[in-house]
């Protein structure tokens, strides 16, 4: 019956310290690998969202000039606590 034991441990062992941290390494790097090559599809998407956060930063800027223009101020009215005019309406 020891002889079982042994003969079972032993496979055990020599998996769990050599082929299973080779399996393991080698699982991720080619997940690594495949995930940092990006396709052609994926390149275009990222241009795209790129070319879309210029033109929305430029945006902003000329929002804030034009603000800066009509409202010197408009930056000190902004409130901290939770959104710019909560509770207060002022009419024109």
């Amino acid at each position: 019956m020891e002889f079982w034991k042994i003969a079972f441990v032993i496979p055990v062992i020599l998996f769990m310290v050599v082929v299973a941290p080779i399996w393991i390494t080698m699982h991720y790097r080619s997940l690594s690998r495949s995930s940092s090559s990006l396709n052609l599809e994926d390149r275009q998407a990222i241009e795209h969202m790129l070319e879309t956060v210029d033109k929305l930063t430029e945006r902003i800027g000329t929002l804030e000039s034009i603000l800066d223009a009509d409202h010197p101020r408009w930056r000190d009215n902004t409130s901290h606590s939770g959104g710019a005019g909560q509770g207060e309406h002022h009419e024109s």
